[in-house]
């Protein structure tokens, strides 16, 4: 009997940390960095080609537009990704966007919402890229989690950015073709 009130003591133990973590720390903060060795101008092209996006998102499956204009402020989109077998749907809203520079975006789950934003911001040829995510639980149980699960959501960010230096670097698509001669001459003539 002596153990089993032990057992019940260590328990409620455990509960109370979990909860009050989650009381203590609604929400949690993380930014990310990584340089990469070209102009930001392509950098912001290959990270903005949506046929690129499950080359550096883990688990990215596809995005389907449901108001507004895609790829401009106010435009929400339903993000669909694939997590240990599962497909999760988020619903992205572009909250700001400086082509180039900068985009901020909301995500909304049904456990947890998240305010992203990405920057690029370029020196000396190369271009320094940051994240800046604050998550926030919905509900006592899913703010806990969040609360205990910061490190792994760090580690997938520093991923996603890893993959995303890597496709930039590796990049072959001409984004910005200078036009044909034909091209240039009925623009002169006009």
């Amino acid at each position: 009997m002596k153990y089993l009130k032990y057992l019940l003591y260590a328990v409620l133990a455990l509960v109370v940390i979990f909860f009050g973590k989650g009381l203590l720390t609604p929400s949690v903060s993380y930014d990310c960095e990584t340089t990469v060795n070209k102009p930001a101008d392509e950098a912001w092209a290959v990270m903005s080609d949506e046929s690129k996006l499950a080359q550096w998102i883990e688990g990215y499956k596809r995005g389907e537009a449901v108001s507004g204009e895609p790829g401009t402020v106010g435009a929400i989109s339903n993000v669909y990704v694939e997590e240990n077998g599962e497909e999760m749907v988020m619903q992205e809203t572009i909250t700001s966007l400086e082509p180039n520079q900068r985009m901020a975006m909301t995500f909304t789950m049904d456990f947890m919402n998240m305010d992203y934003e990405i920057s690029f911001e370029e020196k000396e040829g190369k271009t320094i890229i940051r994240s800046q995510s604050m998550v926030q639980g919905n509900g006592l149980v899913n703010q806990s989690f969040v609360s205990f699960f910061r490190s792994a959501m760090v580690e997938q960010e520093e991923k996603n950015l890893s993959s995303l230096k890597k496709l930039i670097e590796e990049n072959t698509t001409d984004y910005f073709p200078e036009p044909e001669m034909d091209e240039v001459e009925e623009i002169s003539e006009m």
